[in-house]
C-alpha cells in the first residue's frame, strides 16, 4: 500500500462514515478516487480490495440497494459504514481494573499478539476508558509463545486458512506431512498444542508445537469454518499427562549438577571399577559407563523436552536408554552439525539509522493507516501532548509521526470545505486536534480480543488477582465490548502462570516491600556451580510459570536475574537494601542485562528459529533469503554458546567470531561422535 493509497483509504473511510444515505459507486469514483482513466472492471476490483482492507481494520461496509420503478429505471446501489455498529462501545474501568487489564496486555512479551494487545489498549485509551494505574512490583507475569510456529498458526487460525507442516509423530517417531485446519492453540502441561482437523486423517488431532519439524506454511488461497462453540481450553482439559518414565544417561564425573539433583536413587555417583551391574546395564546393548563418567537414572515425561536439554550438554552426557530419547538427542546434534557445515552467507547488516537496527516486522502502509485511525481519537482525548511523547506512545519516531500528521491534515470529506478536513496543529511541538470528523475507536479485532481476554484468563492463576473482584469485573466488561469477536477468544488459551515455589516468591515479595537484603544460595547452569550471594531484591516477574527475581547482586556488582526454581536457599540477611540499587528501566523486564564485558556474536537463524532474535534481544538483524535471519546478540558467557547451538538443533548457528563458531562446531561434533560408535 503506497502513501497515496493510504490517504485514499482514509478519505474513503471518512466519506463512508459521514453519510447516512450512502454514496453511489459513481460518486465515490469521482469524488474520492478521482478516477477517470481505468475501466469499470478495473475500478470495481480496486474498490473491492479497498473494502476488504477496511474490513481488516474493523469497518464493515454496508451495501444498500434501491429497486428501480421499472425496466427503464435500474436499481441503485449505495455504500456506507454505520458508525455505531463499528464503534468500540464505551468501557469505563476503575483503577484496579486498569491494573489488571494492563497486566493482561503485557503478558504477551514480543509476539504478534503483543502488538494486538497494545492496539487494544490504545483504543481504550483513545475512548477515555483507561485511567492511571500503578503496576504491582511482585506481579509481572509474561507468556512466552512457541516461536515462529505460534505466530504463523495464530495468524492462520484467525484468518481461517489451513496450514501444512512436517510433524514428528509420537507414535511412530517419524516425520510426516500434515495438512490441518487450525481450530485453536493452547498450553497444557508446560507445552503448546495445536488442536485442529487433520485433513489427511479426516479427524480432530492434537499437535504439540515442539514436535513441528518444519516451518508452517499457510495456504492463503484456501479457507475453512471452525466448529461452532469451539473452546480450546475445554479440549485440552481432556488430555492426559504423559506418564513418568526413566532415562539412563552417562554424565562426566563432577558435571551437570542440576541434572544430578533430579536423578533418582540407584544412580551411580562414581565411575564403576568393579564391573558390578550398574543401573541400565540390563538394557540391550548397554555397557558400563566409561572412565570418568557416572551413570544416572533421570525421570522424565516427554522425550523431546528432555532431548533438547540433553543435546545442549554436548559431550558431557551420553544417553543410554530409552531408544526414543537417544534418537531425539542424535537428531538434534546431527541437525546442528549439518547446519554448522553449510555455506556461510555474507554477514551484512543495515547501516546505522537505516531503520532495521533491531529485529521487528517491517512496517507497512497498512500499519500506518491502522496507527492513524488510533491516533485521531487518541489526540482528541489527550490534547496538548508533546509530539515526542505521542511518538513514544505509538512506538515510532518523530519523523514517522509527522508523516502521519501531514497525511491526516489533508484528509476529510470529498470536495468538502476547510471545516470538512481533519484539523491538527503541532507548530509549538504540542499536538492539538480541533476537528476529528467523528473518527472514534473502532471495535476490537479478533486478534485484539484474543490477546486481552486470553491474558485475563491466564491471570486467574495468580491468587492475589483471582481472589479480588477486579479480574472478574474487567473480564465481563471486555467481553461485552468485544461482542462477537470476544467469543472467538475461546480459540486461544494461555499457560498457567502461578508459581510452583510459592514460599520463595512470598519471601522475595516481602523483602521487596520492606527494602531488606536477601542471602541466596543459587545454582547456575552456565557455570555448573552453586554460589552464595547477597542481593538487593528489586522486582519479580515470570515467563509462563517460571518466576524470576531481578536484584542487584553485590558479588557481581550489577543487576542480575535469578530463577526462583534455581534458588536453593533464600532468607533475609539482616541488612537493608543499598540506596543505589534500582531496577532496570524497561518493562517487561529483560532476562539479560547487558554489560561492557559481554561477548557480541553474529548468529544465523533459520525461518523456524527467527523468534530467537527476540528471545535473546538481538541488537541488529538482517533478513536472509528463505525467511532466515542474521542476528547480532550479546551473551554474558561465551562458554554457553556451544550449548546454545546444540540445544536449538539446526535452527541456530554461530558465525562470528570464528573462534567461537569453531568451538561450537567441535562441541557438537564431539557430542554426536558418542552415538556413532
Amino acid at each position: 500500500m503506497s502513501a497515496s493509497r493510504t490517504e485514499r483509504l482514509l478519505n474513503l473511510l471518512i466519506a463512508l462514515l459521514n453519510t447516512e444515505y450512502g454514496l453511489r459507486r459513481r460518486e465515490l469514483r469521482e469524488k474520492v478516487y478521482h478516477d477517470s482513466t481505468s475501466t469499470d472492471v478495473a475500478f470495481g476490483r480496486m474498490f473491492e480490495r479497498d473494502k476488504g482492507e477496511l474490513r481488516q481494520f474493523g469497518f464493515e461496509v454496508e451495501t444498500l440497494t434501491d429497486k428501480g420503478w421499472g425496466s427503464d429505471d435500474p436499481a441503485t446501489t449505495r455504500y456506507r459504514i454505520g458508525k455505531e455498529s463499528n464503534r468500540l462501545p464505551d468501557v469505563s474501568l476503575t483503577p484496579e481494573e486498569c491494573t489488571v487489564l494492563i497486566l493482561a496486555a503485557q503478558l504477551w512479551e514480543h509476539a504478534a499478539l503483543g502488538s494486538a494487545a497494545l492496539d487494544a489498549v490504545r483504543k481504550l485509551q483513545a475512548a477515555g476508558g483507561l485511567v492511571y494505574a500503578e503496576l504491582p512490583a511482585g506481579v509481572q507475569p509474561r507468556i512466552r509463545p512457541a516461536g515462529q510456529a505460534f505466530e504463523d498458526l495464530v495468524a492462520a487460525m484467525h484468518a481461517q486458512h489451513p496450514v501444512s507442516f512436517r510433524y514428528l509423530a509420537g507414535s511412530t517417531g517419524k516425520e510426516e506431512e500434515r495438512l490441518v485446519e487450525p481450530w485453536g492453540i493452547g498450553s497444557r502441561f508446560g507445552q503448546w498444542y495445536l488442536v485442529g482437523h487433520d485433513r489427511t486423517r479426516g479427524d480432530k488431532r492434537f499437535f504439540r508445537l515442539s514436535r513441528l519439524a518444519s516451518a508452517v506454511t499457510v495456504l492463503e488461497k484456501e479457507a475453512f469454518t471452525p466448529p461452532s462453540g469451539f473452546n480450546v481450553r475445554a479440549e485440552l482439559a481432556g488430555l492426559a499427562e504423559l506418564p513418568v518414565r526413566t532415562a539412563v544417561v552417562d554424565v562426566q564425573h563432577g558435571r551437570l549438577l542440576g541434572l544430578r539433583k533430579r536423578a533418582v536413587a540407584g544412580s551411580s555417583d562414581t565411575p564403576s571399577a568393579s564391573g558390578a551391574e550398574q543401573p541400565g546395564a540390563h538394557q540391550p546393548g548397554a555397557q558400563q559407563p566409561g572412565a570418568g563418567s557416572d551413570r544416572l537414572i533421570v525421570p522424565f515425561r516427554d522425550a523431546e523436552t528432555l532431548g533438547e536439554e540433553l543435546a545442549s550438554y554436548g559431550p558431557r552426557v551420553k544417553v543410554v536408554s530409552p531408544p526414543e530419547l537417544v534418537t531425539a538427542v542424535r537428531r538434534r546434534l546431527s541437525a546442528a552439525a549439518d547446519f554448522a557445515a553449510a555455506p556461510v552467507p555474507p554477514v551484512i547488516f543495515p547501516a546505522a539509522g537505516a531503520g532495521n537496527a533491531k529485529h521487528r516486522r517491517k512496517r507497512t502502509s497498512e500499519d500506518q493507516l491502522k496507527r492513524m485511525l488510533q491516533l485521531v481519537p487518541f489526540l482528541a482525548h489527550n490534547q496538548g501532548l508533546h509530539i515526542s511523547e505521542v511518538a513514544a506512545r505509538f512506538g515510532i519516531t518523530r519523523k514517522e509521526l509527522e508523516e502521519d500528521l501531514r497525511i491526516l491534515i489533508c484528509s476529510g470529506l470529498p470536495e468538502g470545505y476547510p471545516d470538512d478536513l481533519l484539523d491538527i496543529q503541532w507548530d509549538d511541538d504540542h499536538v492539538f486536534i480541533s476537528q476529528d470528523l467523528d473518527l472514534r475507536p473502532v471495535r476490537f479485532t479478533v486478534e485484539e480480543a484474543c490477546a486481552l481476554l486470553t491474558g485475563l484468563e491466564t491471570l486467574n492463576g495468580l491468587p492475589e488477582l483471582a481472589e479480588g473482584g477486579a479480574l472478574e469485573s474487567v473480564t465481563v466488561k471486555l467481553m461485552a465490548a468485544a461482542g462477537e469477536e470476544g467469543l472467538k477468544a475461546a480459540s486461544l488459551s494461555g499457560p498457567e502462570v502461578g508459581p510452583d515455589n510459592a514460599a520463595s516468591l512470598d519471601t522475595a515479595r516481602e523483602a521487596i516491600r520492606k527494602g531488606a537484603q536477601l542471602r541466596l544460595r543459587y545454582f547456575s547452569p552456565q557455570t555448573d556451580s552453586v554460589s552464595e550471594r547477597d542481593v538487593d531484591p528489586l522486582r519479580l516477574y515470570s515467563l509462563d510459570n517460571t518466576w524470576y527475581l531481578e536484584a542487584y547482586c553485590h558479588s557481581a556488582r550489577g543487576l542480575r536475574n535469578f530463577r526462583l526454581d534455581r534458588i536453593e536457599e533464600l532468607h533475609p540477611n539482616g541488612s537493608p537494601v543499598s540506596a543505589t540499587a534500582k531496577p532496570a528501566g524497561s518493562f517487561p523486564v529483560k532476562l539479560f542485562t547487558p554489560n561492557d564485558d559481554d561477548t557480541v556474536v553474529v548468529v544465523e537463524l533459520t525461518r523456524r528459529g527467527v523468534g530467537l532474535a527476540d528471545d535473546y534481544y538481538a541488537e541488529r538483524t538482517a533478513p536472509l533469503p528463505g525467511g532466515g535471519l542474521l542476528a547480532e546478540i550479546r551473551f554474558g558467557s561465551p562458554d554457553w554458546l556451544p550449548m546454545f547451538e546444540a540445544q536449538h538443533g539446526g535452527t541456530a548457528r554461530i558465525l562470528q567470531p570464528e573462534a567461537l563458531a569453531a568451538s561450537a562446531r567441535d562441541w557438537v561434533d564431539a557430542a554426536r561422535a558418542q552415538y556413532e560408535v
